[in-house]
């Protein structure tokens, strides 16, 4: 995206307002990636929001650090402090959850730490594989997909977010949002059409999080 790149050049200068603009433009980004690491890893027992919140604020305060230039760069340091954050998150909820745990009883306080702590082993938030709208469209259009995705109804945003980003089974996507599975299908249709309208041309991809014809059945 040329105007994030010139954003960030700006940014990088000295001009504010570019920085304003810059961290604007990331905002749908980081907490499109935000909730589906939470989902993953905590269960929707921390508000994304708040990480989002945390994030950009410690990107705008070490913003001198940043040594990048692409837009890509600027996306993966963005990844990184979220990274950390949802890992203290996750430490913190993992804390807290031990101290719960004691009050009932030494008994069920040592094997459920122990459930945690093993759960905690296999968290590395500093490797997330393939961010949310990587899933859907690929790096080039990281930004422009998670700021579609944040103008659609919430119905809307919320199947694509289920389906597309969660890679859940319609089967289950219905159960989450408590409607049949072939009103979720459809809602589905509309929304992938709706985000089409708003992204325009090369949009083709996102078809990737369409059912397999068995699902259809």
């Amino acid at each position: 995206m040329n105007d994030l790149h010139e954003c960030l050049t700006r940014a990088r200068q000295g001009d504010t307002a570019a920085r304003d603009r810059l961290f604007a433009a990331c905002r749908s980004y980081v907490g499109l990636i935000a909730r589906a690491t939470l989902e993953r890893r905590l269960q929707a027992k921390v508000d994304a929001s708040d990480l989002v919140q945390q994030t950009l604020m410690d990107a705008h305060r070490d913003f001198s650090q940043f040594a990048g230039t692409t837009e890509q760069e600027w996306l993966a340091w963005l990844r990184k402090i979220l990274a950390h954050n949802t890992g203290d998150a996750y430490r913190h909820f993992a804390a807290d959850k031990r101290q719960i745990q004691r009050e009932f009883s030494l008994q069920s306080a040592a094997n459920s730490g122990s459930q945690a702590d093993s759960q905690g082993q296999g968290f590395d938030p500093a490797s997330p594989g393939d961010t949310p709208s990587q899933i859907i469209l690929g790096q080039e259009q990281e930004l422009a997909v998670a700021e579609a995705i944040s103008q659609l109804p919430d119905d809307y945003r919320e199947v694509v977010f289920l389906r597309n980003v969660q890679r859940l089974p319609f089967d289950e996507v219905a159960v989450r949002m408590e409607r049949s599975r072939p009103a979720v299908q459809m809602l589905w249709m509309r929304a992938l059409h709706r985000l089409r309208e708003i992204l325009g041309e090369g949009i083709e991809e996102i078809q990737n999080g369409t059912p397999s014809p068995a699902e259809h059945s």
